[in-house]
């Protein structure tokens, strides 16, 4: 007859290394896990904040649970000397996170807002378009550094970043426009503007030609307004760079090739320099602008010579490239 099970009995001891491995007290730590980190990357993050000890170990947990994938980018609360299986279960559920850092860029159209929200667990990015585009929001969604929470209803995100337009810009508009321009009209140039200006100095000269141009009556041929228009293409994104001559004669309000005056809206959101330049232009009878190629435009008020220009520019290119060959 066999006896009674003896009940099984963990030592004390083992209970102990078990806890602080585990659960050993340390300190509370934010860490911040920037977009597109990849498992090694986090392992780094989190051994350099003191809240794990072996990389090797975070990575090879990662790979065993296969959850590289599930990786967000936020900041967490964590604390120091944290075993990596509970580092890693708290980075994985959502909720322990407490918001995402989100840069929009200035310059940016709507669809790339939307894009990047999405891809950060923001917002729905085909509920945030649907929105925007019903509110008339191109422009007015301002361009900075926000800190979202995850699942944010898009509403509620149109209405913070449109919050920051007002809070930065109205105090500028409250200054009076420039002669012939309005609020909207101000913010479809500097749109313009922060498209077409590499060098920030420019902005004001660049903001006058188009003002210059829109006050005459001219046609403004801004590229940046055509690439609007021809929209998103996988081979080169949302703002198409090297524009063809059929491109320049595509049937669209926002190309100023083939329409005349202002488009019907900003093409971006433009950031305050930019909206600056187009309140307080530059004090010049330009008409017209080429690149220099060096990351600057020369500036001409007639058009001879604005074409001695390009053709200065032309030749100065081509001997560049010849010097290049000889070598």
């Amino acid at each position: 007859m066999k006896g009674p099970r003896k009940a099984v009995v963990i030592p004390v001891s083992a209970l102990l290394l078990l806890s602080l491995h585990f659960f050993r007290p340390g300190r509370p730590e934010r860490v911040s896990v920037p977009e597109g980190a990849s498992a090694a990357h986090v392992a780094f993050i989190l051994k350099r904040h003191g809240v794990i000890r072996s990389t090797l170990w975070f990575r090879a947990l990662v790979k065993l649970t296969g959850t590289g994938k599930e990786l967000m980018p936020g900041d967490y609360t964590l604390r120091t000397h944290m075993s990596s299986e509970e580092a890693l279960w708290k980075l994985v559920h959502s909720t322990y996170i407490s918001d995402v850092k989100i840069v929009i860029p200035e310059g940016w159209r709507m669809e790339q807002i939307a894009d990047r929200l999405q891809a950060n667990g923001i917002t729905n990015a085909a509920e945030f378009l649907a929105l925007a585009r019903n509110e008339k929001m191109e422009g007015y969604l301002f361009p900075s550094t926000y800190r979202l929470k995850k699942n944010t209803p898009p509403q509620e995100v149109i209405n913070l970043l449109k919050s920051e337009f007002d809070r930065q810009v109205l105090p500028l508009f409250s200054k009076g426009f420039p002669a012939g321009l309005d609020a909207r009209k101000v913010l479809i140039i500097a749109s313009i503007v922060e498209r077409e200006a590499a060098d920030p100095s420019e902005r004001p000269l660049i903001a006058a030609v188009y003002i210059n141009r829109y006050r005459k009556g001219m046609p403004l041929e801004a590229d940046p307004t055509t690439q609007y228009a021809v929209g998103y293409n996988k081979a080169y994104g949302y703002w198409k760079k090297a524009l063809t001559y059929k491109d320049l004669k595509i049937k669209s309000p926002y190309n100023t090739y083939v329409v005349g005056g202002l488009p019907p809206g900003p093409i971006c959101s433009p950031g305050y320099d930019s909206i600056a330049a187009a309140m307080a232009p530059a004090d010049i009878d330009a008409l017209y602008f080429v690149a220099d190629g060096k990351g600057r435009h020369i500036f001409n008020d007639s058009y001879k010579e604005h074409l001695k220009a390009k053709r200065r520019v032309e030749e100065a290119e081509k001997e560049e490239r010849q010097q290049q060959d000889s070598h």
